[in-house]
């Protein structure tokens, strides 16, 4: 956490610090670390006056020396789409005496759900569709290890339902049942899939596409919500909302 000096000259007066985190490209660390501090520059230029900075999960060190210069005290935003093993224990387990305030992940965001209607509008009101007439395939990672990650997708879809009079909005998960392939099946020609991921990784680039084409699916793919262009502000609001150092 940075220090400016007042006008006194008595005591400093701190600057609040965020720092996000993601998982990152165990396999090729560095170009996720630096599409996460190109994101970590746009939510700080929405935020004077904050130190943000970054780090993933994957590159040996990162977290650590982003800690360090964070200083105590900073808040931790964890750009993950769901709770789960990462978040609630892998992450934590990282930042043992950090000295860090741990804030929910981008996906419990209250304001994710009218900003993927908005995004998904958008895209209808391009192709000339309205919206009882679409079907949304929210394609998701969902857990092995936890159960929550496929619960808190749940709530998402059932949330985006709420704020989008659309057809049907149904879910499929790359690592547990009801898997992507068998679940965009049979959506039709009017049909946008939303990948509920943070970032363009591996499962975006390469599994949902295949599982799309498997399926025969016939709509619109997107690019994960996490690289939509409202996502940098969502997380700036959200960051403001937590109470700063005392």
């Amino acid at each position: 956490m940075s220090a400016t000096r007042s006008r006194s000259g008595k005591k400093p007066i701190l600057n609040p610090a965020a720092l996000i985190v993601s998982h990152g490209q165990p396999s090729d660390p560095d170009p996720a670390e630096a599409v996460l501090a190109g994101f970590a520059a746009e939510v700080a230029r929405a935020l004077p006056g904050w130190q943000v900075g970054s780090a993933t999960l994957a590159k040996p060190g990162a977290l650590e020396a982003a800690l360090a210069d964070a200083g105590p005290g900073a808040h931790v935003y964890p750009y993950f789409m769901t709770g789960g093993w990462f978040t609630g224990e892998a992450l934590i387990e990282r930042l043992a005496g950090a000295q860090a305030v741990v804030l929910p992940p981008f996906g419990h965001d209250p304001g994710l759900p009218g900003m993927a209607a908005a995004l998904l509008s958008e895209v209808m009101a391009a192709q000339g569709w309205q919206a009882p007439e679409v079907r949304v395939f929210l394609a998701a990672h969902g857990s092995g290890r936890s159960a929550q990650a496929a619960i808190d997708s749940q709530g998402f879809a059932a949330a985006l339902a709420a704020a989008l009079p659309v057809a049907e909005v149904r879910v499929g998960f790359v690592e547990e049942p009801p898997y992507l392939a068998d679940q965009a099946r049979d959506l039709g020609a009017r049909a946008i899939c939303l990948p509920f991921f943070a970032a363009k990784g591996g499962h975006v680039t390469e599994d949902i596409p295949k599982a799309l084409e498997l399926a025969g699916f016939q709509g619109v793919l997107l690019d994960p919500i996490g690289c939509a262009p409202g996502a940098a502000a969502l997380v700036a609001r959200g960051l403001k909302r937590e109470p700063g150092p005392a």
